[in-house]
C-alpha cells in the first residue's frame, strides 16, 4: 500500500544522522562494539540546578496545558537572555517556545514559504534544513563552500545565488556540521548584499552559540538593517545538555511570531509544562554555569585534531565551535580499501562502520560531498579508540 502515501512524504529523505544512529544501534544489538560519533548529543547530564527546578515544578503541580507560545515567565526570561548574550531587544510577544529548535525552524518555514519559493542554504548545512524546505514545496539552493574557505560563503557567492524567487536564507553559526563561526565582519558583509534584496528573510540558527572556543558571539539580527527580517532560533539542547527536554524558541518580528503561534496551535500546541519551568532557570543562568562542558569539548576537539592529523588522507580545519570535526576525505575516492571501492563519502562512512565499527555521517547529507562528520561528544577513551580503529583500517 506504499503507493497510497502522499507525494509529500515520498519526497522526504530520511535523516542521515538518525539513519546512521539506527544502523549503529542495530549492529550493537548483534554484539558488535560500535563507537558512535554520529549523533550531535552532549554526553553530559543535565546540570543539577536545572533538574532541581523541574522537580520543584512537579511538586508545585504544574501539569496543565501550557499557552501555545510558552509561559509568559519563560518568554520574559528569553527576552532577558537575548539582551544579555546577543544585544537583541525583544518583547514577549516576539517570542515563541516550541518542542525543540527543529519545530521552531519548521514553524518559520511553514509560515513564510510558498510552493516554488527558493531557500538559500550555505553549505555545509544541517540535514533537516533541506527537508523542511521540501516539505513546504519550496526549492532549496545550495551555496557551496569548502574546507579551504573554512566552510564559509562569500558575499559574491550570495549575490550570485539570489533570484527573484529567493524568499529565505538559513544561517547557522556555530555551524553544524563544520564547527565554523561567522565573525561580525563576515556577517555584516553578507548583510550588505541582503540589504539590496528586501524580499529575503533570514533564519539565524544559533543553537550552538555557547559552545565556542574563544570567538566573539554575534547574532545576525544585531545588524540594525536586518533586525526586522531576521528570525533568531535557539534552544537548550546543546549548551545545557537538555536534548530530550525538547525546548526551542525564536525571537522574531511580531507578525511572524504570531503566525508561528497560529501554526503551532494546530500541530502540537504548547510545549511540556515541566520542561518550560526548568527552562526559565536555564536561560536565566549565566553561560559560565556550563563552561565546564565547553572546556571539556575544547579538550576533546584538540585531541581529535591531533589524532586525525596523523591519519594520511584526512584534511582538517580547526572548528571554532560546536562539537564536530568535518574532515575532507576526498583523497580516498577511487581507492579500494578492504575490498570495497570508495566512490564517495557515503561509501567511506559505511566502510568505517563495517570495518572499524565507528559510526560517522556522510557529508553528502550536509551538502558537502567531500567530507564526513564526526562528533566528539563522546568520552576521550572512545575518541582515542575510534581514531585508532580508523587508522588501522585505512593503513
Amino acid at each position: 500500500m506504499s503507493n497510497a502515501l502522499s507525494d509529500r512524504i515520498n519526497s522526504l529523505p530520511v535523516s542521515q544522522t538518525l539513519a546512521m544512529a539506527a544502523k549503529a544501534r542495530e549492529l550493537k544489538s548483534q554484539g558488535k562494539d560500535i563507537i558512535s560519533l554520529s549523533l550531535g548529543e552532549p554526553d553530559f547530564n543535565t546540570p543539577d540546578f536545572i533538574k532541581e527546578a523541574a522537580i520543584e515544578a512537579i511538586n508545585q503541580d504544574y501539569n496543565s496545558y501550557t499557552p501555545v507560545d510558552g509561559y509568559v515567565e519563560l518568554k520574559e526570561a528569553i527576552c532577558a537572555k537575548f539582551e544579555r548574550d546577543n544585544n537583541l531587544t525583544y518583547s514577549p510577544n516576539q517570542i515563541v517556545v516550541s518542542t525543540g529548535a527543529k519545530q521552531s525552524i519548521a514553524n518559520i518555514a511553514q509560515v513564510l514559504l510558498n510552493p516554488g519559493d527558493e531557500v538559500l542554504l550555505p553549505a555545509p548545512y544541517w540535514v533537516s534544513y533541506s527537508a523542511i524546505a521540501t516539505l513546504c514545496e519550496a526549492k532549496f539552493i545550495e551555496i557551496p563552500s569548502s574546507i579551504d574557505t573554512d566552510f564559509k560563503i562569500t558575499p559574491e557567492q550570495l549575490e550570485a545565488a539570489i533570484t527573484p524567487k529567493t524568499k529565505m536564507i538559513f544561517f547557522n553559526s556555530p555551524n553544524n556540521p563544520s564547527g565554523s563561526i561567522y565573525s561580525e565582519q563576515e556577517y555584516r558583509a553578507l548583510a550588505e548584499v541582503l540589504e539590496k534584496h528586501p524580499q529575503i528573510y533570514i533564519l539565524s540558527d544559533e543553537i550552538y552559540e555557547h559552545i565556542n572556543y574563544g570567538s566573539e558571539l554575534f547574532s545576525f539580527a544585531a545588524i540594525e538593517s536586518m533586525y526586522d527580517r531576521t528570525i533568531t532560533v535557539n534552544g537548550l539542547a546543546k549548551a545545557f545538555a537538555m536534548t530530550g527536554w525538547r525546548i526551542g524558541y525564536i525571537g522574531a518580528p511580531q507578525w511572524i511570531a504570531k503566525a508561528c503561534t497560529k501554526m503551532q496551535g494546530q500541530i502540537t500546541s504548547g510545549t511540556n509544562c515541566i520542561a518550560q519551568r526548568a527552562a526559565i532557570t536555564a536561560v536565566l543562568a549565566e553561560p559560565s554555569k556550563v563552561q565546564y562542558m565547553v572546556d571539556e569539548f575544547k579538550n576533546r576537539r584538540d585531541i581529535m585534531l591531533a589524532l586525525l592529523g596523523k591519519v594520511n588522507g584526512f584534511k582538517l580545519n580547526i572548528p571554532e565551535g560546536a562539537f564536530y570535526v568535518f574532515p575532507d576525505i576526498s583523497a580516498f575516492f577511487g581507492k579500494t580499501i578492504k575490498g570495497k571501492l570508495i566512490n564517495n563519502a557515503s561509501d567511506f562512512s559505511m566502510l568505517l562502520l563495517e570495518e572499524a565499527n565507528v559510526a560517522t555521517v556522510t557529508g553528502e547529507a550536509f551538502g558537502a560531498p567531500d567530507c564526513i562528520r564526526m562528533s566528539y561528544a563522546a568520552s576521550e577513551l572512545q575518541l582515542r579508540e575510534a581514531v585508532k580503529r580508523i587508522k588501522e583500517v585505512l593503513s
